[in-house]
C-alpha cells in the first residue's frame, strides 16, 4: 500500500524478509540546484546509503499527521530495516531523491527536507511516493521533486507513474495535476488511486518554464528590494585591492540611500573591523544582502555565516577563484555549494555589483560606480567588471536612464538568464541590454529570451562573432557548432544581436525614448543636398526606405524657415525621421532642436537624431508629449549611427508583430517509442553507437518518418536479383563515403530499366571507385527503387554539448557546402519556424517554382522538418542524425538515405527546472 503526506505520497516499507537490491552507479548526472517559490534555493540530489541518520532526522521531525499520512499509522521512529531499505537504492528500479539544505561545511551536516521515490512495478509502471517537511511546506518542494524524478524515471524507462493516496490529501492530488499530467484517479478502499503518464507535454513543459520563471523572477526581486545589507571586508591589517572594494561599495551604499540599514564587518575605517566573526555573530536577523570583499579562501565560511543571518544573496566583489586554475575552481564550486546548500544567491565572483532603483524612488547601489547613474527604465547586465566600467561611464555620459544595472563578474551563479526572468514582469524595465561574455546555457537563454523579447525590447552584444570565446573564470562546455550558430539562436530568441557595447547603447537609447517604428518608411531633414545623400544611403544600407526627397534646412536659416522644414519632413508619410545638420560655420542651433523635439512628441513618430553639440538623452531635445510626459529624441555621434538604430528598431517590430506560430504536433510521433529503441540499443559502457540502416530506419518510424528501402550488393548479380526482386527501374550506387548519394560525382546511376543496364552500371561504378573502400561492413553496391523526380536536400541533426539538438538545411551539392548556403535552426520549433528554416537557403527557391518550374511539396517538407525536430529536442541520445538525400517531389517527399548515432545523454538544459551547475 502507498501512502501521501501533506506535499507528497508515500510508499510502503517492504514486508519483512525483503531483500533491498543492491546500489547500482551512483548517477551524478541527477544532482541539481533548484529555486524555490520563495526565491530561495535547495539541492537535489540521489538518496546514499549514509543518509540513513538524516532521514531518521527527517521523520522525527515530521507532526503525527504527516507520519500518519505517509505511513498509514503512528511510526514514532523508523527501525534500522526500514531504514535500510529505504536508503538503498539500485538508481533503476527503485530510486529515490532527496532535497537538502546545509553540508559540506565543517559541523555542518546536510539536512533533508524532503524526498521523492519510485518503486517500479513493471517495466513501464512505478509507483512513485513524496514527503516533505513540514518546516518547508508552501515552497515547492513536491512539484520540483516530481520533475526531477519523473526526469530520472524516463531515463531509465519508465512510462507511467501511479500512487494511492488518503482522500484528505487534496494537495498532492493537486500537485500531480498542476504538473501538467493527465492524471486519472479512482477511489477504493477508502484510498484514491492515481495514475498519469509521464511523457512531458506541452502542457507540463509549460507549467515547468512558468514555475522556473516566476522562482526565478522572486530570487531576483529579493535581492534587488533589499532593505538591508551588510558589508564583510578584509579585517583590520588588510591591504590591497579588497580593502578599496569594501570601503569604495560601503560609500556608494550608504550615498544611494542615506535611510538603508548598513552594517560592516572588517571593513577598514568602519565598525566591526577588529574581529569580523565577532561582529557577524552579533548582526541583527534579518538581513537582506551581503556584498563580499574578501580573500578567495575565506567566502566560503562567510556565505556559510550569513545563511544563519537570513541573508538571501551574496555580491562577491572579490576575484581569485575559476580565473586562477584548478585550486581556484575547486574553491568556485565549493562556495556555490555551500551558497546553494544554504538557499543562497551568488553575484559573482569578481563582480562590479549592482544598482536597483526601487519602486518608492529610492536607490540600492551596492557597486563600485564612482558616480551615480542617472534614473530611467533600461534593464542592464554585464559579466566583466572592467566592462562595467566602460558601460556605467558610456550610460553616465549619455545620460541613459537606468532601472536596474547587475554585474556578474564570473556568474558562477546568477546569470542574465536570472535577470531576463526577472525583467519579464518588473514593471519599472521597458528595454533589457546584455553584455555577455559567455553564454553558459543556451537553450535555457533562448527559452526565456524569447518570452521576454515577445513584450520588450532585448539588445545583445556578445565577445566575439561565434559566441565561443571563454574567459578565465567561465564554466562553459565547448561547443563544435558552426560560429553563426550563435546568431541563429539569438534570431530565434527575438533578441537584437549587436556588434558593440557603443552600438547596443545606441539603440537602447531610442528604443527607451521612442515608440516603436510602424514600418520602414523613412523620411530625412538634413543640413544639405550632400549630407541628405548620405543620410539616404545610410538609410538604405540599415534597411529603411526612403521615397521621398530629403529636406533641406541649410544652416543659415532663420525660425520660420526652420520651422516650415521640420513641418514638411513630419509631413511625408513616412514611419521614422532621420534628422542630421553638422553646420561647417554656425554653431548648434536651438531652434531646430526644440522644433525636431516638438515634432517628434505631437506625431509619436520614431525620430534620431545627429546634431552637433549633443550626444544621447538631451534636456535640448526633450518635448513634452500628448499626454503631457516628456519625450526625448536621442542624439547620435553620426548618421550612420542614427540611421541604423532606427533600422533595426523596425527589424524588432516587425519580427514582434509576426505571428510566432504554434509548436509544431505532426500526427504519429511517437518518441517515447523511440526512447524505448535508444534505450535497448544502448552500449553498457556508455560508447557511441552507430546505428545501421535497418535500425536507423526503425528509430525514424516511431516518428513516422520512412525511409526508401535499399538493398545491399556485393556484386553486379547480386544488384540484378536485387532490382527483379523490386521491380525496375532501379537506381544503382556506391556505398562509398565520398561518393554515396552523390549522382553528379558518378555514384549514383539512375532510371537503370533492365539487368543489362544494372550490369553496365555496375561495371561504371566500379571504375569510378576503383581504389576507395565502401563504408565499413557494407557492401560495395546498393540498389533502390526509382521516386519521383525533385529537389534533393539534406537534413540533419547534430546534438552540440553547449547549443544542444542544431537541425541543418539546405539543398544538396557543392556549391551548398561551398558557399555555407545552410540554415540552422534550434529546437524546440513552432510551425512559423519550421516555414522559415526551409526558407532560408538562397537555393530553397528552387522548391517554390524557380524559374518557372512548378513548385515543389513545401508542405510535406515542413512537415519532415517538424518530426525531425522533435524527435531531436525528445531524445538527447541522438548524437547525429542524417537524411540524405531527401527528394522533395510535386506531391510528397522521399529519404533515400538515413543514418544515425547515438550516445549517452548530457544536455545543460534539460526536462526538470534546475539552476547551471
Amino acid at each position: 500500500m502507498a501512502d501521501v503526506a501533506a506535499d507528497g505520497a508515500g510508499a510502503a516499507v517492504p514486508p519483512a524478509g525483503a531483500r533491498a537490491p543492491g546500489p547500482g552507479a551512483y548517477p551524478a548526472a541527477w544532482e541539481a540546484d533548484v529555486v524555490l517559490y520563495d526565491g530561495s534555493t535547495t539541492h537535489v540530489r540521489p538518496i546514499r546509503p549514509d543518509d540513513a541518520e538524516a532521514l531518521q532526522a527527517f521523520h522525527l521531525g515530521q507532526s503525527e499527521r504527516s507520519t500518519y499520512m505517509r505511513w498509514f499509522a503512528p511510526m514514532e521512529r523508523l527501525s534500522e530495516r526500514d531504514l535500510t531499505h529505504l536508503v538503498t537504492v539500485d538508481h533503476d528500479d527503485r530510486v529515490a531523491l532527496v532535497a537538502v539544505t546545509g553540508g559540506d561545511g565543517p559541523g555542518d551536516d546536510e539536512r533533508i527536507t524532503a524526498v521523492a521515490r519510485y518503486d517500479r512495478i513493471d517495466p513501464d509502471v512505478a509507483e512513485v511516493a513524496f514527503n516533505v517537511s513540514d518546516a518547508h511546506q508552501g515552497k515547492g518542494l513536491g512539484s520540483a521533486l516530481l520533475e526531477h524524478l519523473a526526469a530520472a524515471a524516463r531515463e531509465r524507462g519508465v512510462r507511467r507513474f501511479v500512487a494511492e493516496v488518503l482522500p484528505q490529501n487534496g494537495r498532492m492530488i493537486a500537485t500531480f495535476r498542476e504538473a501538467g499530467y493527465a492524471v486519472r484517479q479512482h477511489t477504493e478502499d477508502g484510498v484514491v488511486s492515481v495514475e498519469f503518464d509521464i511523457d512531458p507535454t506541452e502542457r507540463s513543459l509549460e507549467v515547468m518554464a512558468d514555475r522556473e520563471h516566476r522562482a526565478e523572477a522572486r530570487s531576483v526581486r529579493g535581492m534587488l528590494g533589499a532593505r538591508s545589507v551588510v558589508v564583510v571586508g578584509p579585517g583590520s591589517g588588510a591591504t590591497g585591492v579588497t580593502v578599496r572594494l569594501a570601503q569604495t561599495v560601503t560609500g556608494a551604499l550608504r550615498a544611494g540611500d542615506p535611510t538603508l540599514p548598513v552594517h560592516t564587518v572588517g571593513v577598514p575605517g568602519r565598525p566591526g573591523e577588529a574581529d569580523r566573526w565577532a561582529a557577524l555573530a552579533e548582526l541583527p536577523t534579518p538581513v537582506d544582502l551581503a556584498v563580499l570583499a574578501v580573500e578567495a579562501a575565506d567566502a566560503e565560511g562567510f556565505v556559510r555565516a550569513l545563511a544563519r543571518h537570513g541573508v538571501r544573496a551574496c555580491v562577491l566583489l572579490s576575484a581569485g577563484f575559476g580565473e586562477t586554475g584548478a585550486q581556484g575552481l575547486d574553491l568556485q564550486r565549493r562556495l556555490l555549494r555551500a551558497a546553494r546548500g544554504t538557499g543562497l544567491r551568488i553575484v559573482g565572483p569578481a563582480s562590479f555589483g549592482l544598482v536597483a532603483v526601487r519602486p518608492d524612488g529610492s536607490v540600492l547601489d551596492a557597486s563600485l560606480v564612482r558616480e551615480t547613474l542617472p534614473r530611467g527604465r533600461v534593464g542592464l547586465f554585464c559579466q566583466s567588471a572592467q566592462v562595467a566600467v566602460g558601460l556605467a561611464g558610456a550610460v553616465r555620459r549619455r545620460g541613459l536612464g537606468v532601472a536596474q544595472f547587475v554585474s556578474a563578474g564570473h556568474r558562477a551563479d546568477v546569470s542574465g538568464n536570472d535577470l531576463m526572468q526577472f525583467w519579464t514582469d518588473d514593471e519599472s524595465t521597458d528595454v533589457v541590454a546584455l553584455a555577455l561574455e559567455s553564454i553558459g546555457n543556451p537553450r535555457k537563454f533562448q527559452r526565456i529570451a524569447r518570452r521576454l523579447s515577445a513584450t520588450k525590447p532585448v539588445v545583445v552584444v556578445t565577445a566575439g562573432r561565434s559566441g565561443q570565446v571563454v574567459p578565465p573564470g567561465h564554466q562553459v562546455r565547448s561547443t563544435y557548432a558552426p560560429a553563426r550558430t550563435l546568431d541563429e539562436m539569438m534570431r530565434h530568441a527575438g533578441v537584437i544581436r549587436v556588434e558593440s557595447t557603443g552600438a547596443m547603447l545606441d539603440l537602447v537609447q531610442l528604443l527607451a525614448h521612442q515608440r516603436l517604428p510602424a514600418g520602414r518608411r523613412c523620411a530625412v531633414l538634413a543640413g544639405s543636398a550632400t549630407v541628405a545623400a548620405v543620410v539616404v544611403e545610410a538609410a538604405a544600407g540599415a534597411g529603411l526606405v526612403v521615397r521621398q526627397d530629403p529636406v533641406v534646412v541649410p544652416e543659415d536659416a532663420g525660425p520660420d524657415a526652420v520651422a516650415a522644414a521640420v513641418e514638411q519632413v513630419y509631413a511625408q508619410d513616412a514611419d521614422v525621421v532621420v534628422a542630421v545638420r553638422v553646420p561647417t560655420v554656425y554653431g548648434p542651433d536651438p531652434v531646430l532642436h526644440r522644433a525636431v523635439a516638438e515634432a517628434a512628441a505631437r506625431t509619436g513618430r520614431p525620430t534620431a537624431a545627429c546634431f552637433t553639440g549633443l550626444s544621447g538623452i538631451t534636456a535640448d531635445l526633450t518635448a513634452p508629449g500628448p499626454d503631457g510626459r516628456p519625450c526625448t529624441v536621442p542624439a547620435f555621434g553620426t548618421a550612420e549611427d542614427a540611421a541604423l538604430a532606427l533600422g533595426r528598431a523596425a527589424r524588432y517590430a516587425r519580427r514582434r508583430a509576426e505571428d510566432r506560430g504554434r509548436p509544431v504536433a505532426p500526427p504519429g510521433v511517437d518518441v517515447r517509442a523511440a526512447r524505448r529503441l535508444v534505450r535497448a540499443w544502448s552500449a553498457s559502457d556508455g560508447a557511441p553507437v552507430a546505428l545501421d540502416a535497418a535500425r536507423t530506419a526503425t528509430l525514424l518510424s516511431a516518428v513516422g518518418i520512412g525511409v526508401v528501402p535499399a538493398v545491399p550488393a556485393r556484386d553486379a548479380e547480386e544488384a540484378v536479383r536485387a532490382a527483379r526482386a523490386m521491380g525496375y527501374p532501379v537506381a544503382l550506387k556506391t556505398t562509398v563515403p565520398a561518393l554515396r548519394h552523390r549522382a553528379d560525382l558518378g555514384g549514383v546511376r539512375l532510371d537503370l530499366e533492365d539487368d543489362d543496364e544494372v550490369r553496365a552500371a555496375a561495371a561504371a561504378l566500379a571504375a569510378v571507385t576503383q581504389g576507395q573502400r565502401p563504408a565499413v561492413d557494407e557492401a560495395p553496391l546498393e540498389v533502390q527503387a526509382m521516386v519521383e523526380q525533385g529537389v534533393s536536400c539534406v537534413l540533419r541533426s547534430t546534438e552540440d554539448p553547449l547549443f544542444g539538438p542544431v537541425l541543418s538545411f539546405g539543398v544538396a551539392g557543392d556549391a551548398t557546402d561551398l558557399l555555407g548556403d545552410v540554415a540552422l535552426a534550434m529546437p524546440p520549433l513552432t510551425d512559423a519556424d519550421v516555414a522559415a528554416f526551409v526558407r532560408s537557403p538562397r537555393a530553397a527557391a528552387r522548391l517554390y517554382g524557380y524559374r518557372g518550374s512548378p513548385a515543389l511539396d513545401a508542405a510535406a517538407l515542413e512537415d519532415l522538418v517538424a518530426r525531425v525536430s522533435l524527435l531531436a529536442d525528445g531524445l538527447p541520445e541522438l548524437r547525429s542524425l542524417e537524411l540524405n538525400p531527401v527528394v522533395v517531389t510535386l506531391d510528397g517527399v522521399r529519404v533515400l538515405g538515413a543514418r544515425a548515432g547515438i550516445g549517452p545523454a548530457d544536455r545543460s538544459d534539460a526536462p526538470a527546472r534546475a539552476l547551471g551547475r
